[in-house]
């Protein structure tokens, strides 16, 4: 079996004291969770998929805050099966599961969000707010395939922030940035915008507020991120375009009040009971 795949399927050991501080703080950043060999493997595939994909090739001062931000490819491990077994890693997963305490998780989408050098700042946001799920247990998993230095626009949490209510409702943009950004201050969140080392990958539930600084380097932001709901999350009348837009795309065929089971939507981890 090659390297690569014992690699991601293998048990990521995580303490009582990440998983308490993951729930109390609404993210954690993890140490040396992929090795050096398995990123450089899957960011050759990955970084090609984005290249064919991608759609936006203006020039960046003709495009708008979001555009600016970085570009964004979903769900392509539907398209390239070298992917799909990135995103389809039981050791990602586990760690999703056992942060949350759920029986297992299953794939909401994956997404590569690539900054360009000169690319702009994202702003401040919740990701649940696009999604229509019937609870909060949801969460990110922001995997780096290249080191992340301040200047390449790390990704940035409000330490703590998935228990307050104001700017739910907000989607990204400038607004979201000021008025997200004086209310954090103002209740005296505190922000980790840390650098990220390559193997480090946070994990960040989906009503946690989080932003990230300009690209100001020379080299592409290379980001790939799997997003996990519970593996029994149920579907949830859309309250905005966002969240229709989301059920039309990410989970065709699922119906309200049902447990979220399309072919878009397998599950990645289970417990053993």
């Amino acid at each position: 079996m090659p390297t690569q795949t014992l690699d991601l399927d293998s048990h990521y050991a995580l303490t009582d004291e990440q998983i308490a501080r993951f729930r109390r703080d609404g993210y954690i950043k993890l140490k040396h969770v992929l090795s050096p060999e398995v990123l450089a493997h899957y960011e050759t595939e990955i970084s090609h998929m984005v290249e064919k994909l991608r759609q936006e090739h203006r020039a960046m001062e003709q495009r708008d805050i979001y555009s600016k931000a970085f570009l964004q490819i979903s769900n392509i491990w539907t398209q390239n099966e070298a992917v799909k077994e990135f995103v389809m890693s039981k050791r990602l997963g586990r760690i999703a599961t056992e942060l949350m305490g759920t029986n297992g998780v299953r794939m909401y989408h994956d997404q590569a969000l690539y900054k360009e050098p000169s690319g702009g700042y994202t702003p401040w946001h919740v990701d649940q707010f696009y999604w229509p799920l019937s609870n909060e247990n949801t969460v990110t998993a922001w995997i780096p395939l290249v080191p992340v230095p301040m200047e390449c626009g790390p990704l940035e949490f409000s330490i703590g922030s998935q228990k307050i209510k104001f700017g739910r409702d907000f989607a990204i943009s400038e607004e979201s940035e000021k008025r997200i950004d004086q209310h954090l201050k103002v209740s005296d969140f505190p922000v980790d915008s840390s650098p990220y080392d390559l193997g480090e990958v946070s994990f960040h539930y989906g009503f946690t507020f989080h932003r990230a600084g300009p690209n100001t380097s020379k080299k592409m932001r290379k980001i790939m991120t799997i997003i996990y709901m519970d593996k029994d999350m149920k579907l949830q009348k859309p309250l905005n375009p966002n969240q229709q837009n989301d059920w039309d795309n990410w989970m065709p065929g699922a119906q309200i009040g049902q447990t979220i089971d399309s072919p878009l939507n397998p599950v990645i981890y289970q417990e053993d009971h």
